[in-house]
């Protein structure tokens, strides 16, 4: 018993002089835990983007950090105004700047029998399309835009692309345009669908959507006045389901810029091109390209922070893009869906390639439809494409005085292989594709096959990926640029599908060709230095991470699927 009771005394005492010690700590501010083990509940936590640390959002202790440094958006609530330009460079074709500012005089009583649509009442498909429903066949409609080009042979013209899922499509229909001050429609029946694609290219059957350029004349009384708006609709009395902002890009002064880069809808979500991509931008800028639009499907983050930095500084636009008609936008099945689905696939690229084209008809003097592993590259003494159009342009209207349409360019391929037998060429960046790949196949492909144009936007009327494939003022004239003066540069580790029979003739075949390296000083230092300040160098003493030096590997890509 006695024992016992030593013993419970001895705990008491361990217990009094355990509170004591951790009573002094305390007061010291001392803890016996170690901070980087302390658990603090997620829902106490703010994530501090300056030291990626957390702190915890109700101690109002400030010994370790600044509460004033706490990153979040505090711009102050959007007014109406703003929230409607906000909208509108979300969604281009909608004319909300326009309904926003009338709509309360366009809901007035009148004679007319069509109504102005709501926005609110408009049908949208997959974000950036909308839809109107005929009694034979369905339309998906992107764009509208104003044409007054002098070659055009009807006049003052809105022209609307998009896509039908008919072919050789029979239904009348009408456009209703609406004019600012305006509050009744001027209603005119829909002069033309012009198909763009060749039936004999596949697809040709109903219930696909296929893309047509269609023709609405505006009405001579209003002749010199932009359309604010306009509807397509199966009667002429019908509210419409669909309301396209008329696109009229103008330089303030008239005076067109050179050269237009437009390609088709970036499908990249999981290969980090982001690298290649910057060696590509930054060469096409010192040939003189004026600004690369893109548009955008799905691409690796990567990829979005190239793009967005090139945007800031007015390089490059981006352009989000869906498919319209029940095709799939989720990630990684739009991307099985292209993958699988060729035809599907180039005849959803007409769209962006033909927005790009009616976007710009009046800012530039030449627009070029290419990939990101495709260089219009000039040779001889031209070093800019300025340069190459001043000698080619004159030399072409020996043959067709009035000009050409189109000037296009023979495909030569720099195949990966091809290189990687000769080594890597020491005084170049490892990861500087183009520089690194100079040599390319000793046969270009044959004449008017897998070639790329310069266009002319005053005389084209549709565009393929090649060759523009209807024109103002008749059949289609491309020149074809001599071999001497220009070539495609074509980046693939392999020839496209329909090519792999000569492929092996290509590839056994090379040639050392260096006409890039005219470039190489002036195209390592732009790179580098836009590397740099995306942060793709890894730092001494970081560990890797996504825009470590791991990104900056030899790893190449087909860009044309």
């Amino acid at each position: 018993m006695a024992h016992s009771k030593v013993i419970l005394k001895i705990l008491f005492s361990l217990c009094v002089w355990s509170f004591v010690i951790i009573g002094l700590f305390k007061m010291h501010g001392t803890n016996l835990v170690p901070q980087e083990y302390q658990q603090v509940p997620l829902n106490g936590r703010i994530l501090l983007q300056k030291d990626m640390r957390y702190a915890e959002t109700t101690s109002t202790t400030t010994d370790h950090f600044d509460p004033s440094e706490i990153l979040v958006d505090n711009r102050t609530a959007m007014d109406d105004d703003q929230l409607v330009r906000d909208v509108e460079s979300r969604i281009p074709s909608l004319p909300i700047a326009y309904w926003s500012k009338n709509k309360n005089f366009l809901q007035q009583k009148s004679s007319t029998c069509a109504k102005y649509p709501s926005i609110f009442e408009l049908e949208f498909n997959n974000i950036y399309w909308q839809t109107l429903r005929t009694t034979n066949g369905t339309f998906q409609l992107f764009g509208a835009y104003y044409d007054i080009r002098r070659t055009s042979l009807l006049g003052p013209t809105v022209r609307i692309l998009g896509m039908i899922d008919r072919i050789e499509p029979k239904v009348k229909t009408y456009c209703q345009f609406w004019f600012d001050g305006q509050k009744e429609p001027f209603i005119v029946k829909t002069f033309e669908y012009k198909y763009i694609w060749y039936n004999k290219w596949g697809n040709y059957k109903q219930g696909i959507y296929q893309p047509y350029l269609i023709a609405c004349q505006i009405p001579k009384p209003f002749h010199g006045v932009v359309p604010s708006s306009v509807s397509m609709v199966e009667k002429e009395c019908d509210t419409a389901t669909n309301n396209l902002r008329v696109i009229y890009n103008r330089p303030p002064d008239d005076q067109k810029k050179g050269f237009a880069v437009c390609v088709k809808g970036l499908d990249f979500l999981y290969d980090d091109l982001s690298v290649r991509l910057i060696e590509w931008i930054e060469m096409l800028n010192i040939l003189g390209a004026d600004k690369i639009y893109f548009y955008n499907l799905q691409v690796h983050p990567n990829i979005t922070k190239v793009l967005s930095h090139y945007e800031q500084e007015g390089k490059v636009q981006v352009i989000p893009l869906t498919l319209p008609g029940g095709q799939p936008n989720v990630p990684g099945f739009q991307h099985l869906y292209l993958t699988k689905k060729t035809n599907h696939k180039r005849q959803n690229e007409v769209i962006p390639y033909n927005d790009c084209l009616y976007k710009n008809l009046y800012l530039y003097d030449y627009i070029a439809l290419l990939d990101i592993d495709e260089v219009i590259m000039p040779k001889g003494n031209a070093v800019l494409w300025s340069e190459l159009m001043e000698k080619v342009r004159p030399e072409s209207r020996k043959i067709k005085p009035d000009g050409f349409h189109s000037y296009n360019f023979r495909n030569v391929y720099f195949l990966d292989d091809q290189q990687h037998e000769h080594g890597w060429h020491k005084d170049i960046p490892k990861y500087m594709h183009m520089l690194q790949h100079v040599h390319r196949a000793k046969n270009y492909t044959k004449p008017n096959q897998y070639v790329k144009c310069f266009h002319d936007p005053e005389r084209v009327l549709t565009l393929h990926n090649h060759f523009p494939l209807s024109c103002l003022g008749g059949v289609c004239k491309s020149y074809p640029v001599d071999t001497q003066d220009a070539q495609l540069q074509h980046y693939r580790a392999d020839c496209v599908k329909t090519l792999k029979k000569s492929c092996e003739e290509y590839r056994e075949n090379s040639v050392e060709d260096k006409t890039i390296w005219k470039y190489k000083d002036e195209l390592i230092r732009r790179t580098i230095k836009a590397l740099d300040t995306l942060g793709f160098f890894r730092r001494s003493g970081l560990g890797s991470g996504s825009g470590s030096s791991s990104g900056l590997g030899a790893t190449t890509h087909s860009t044309e699927r």
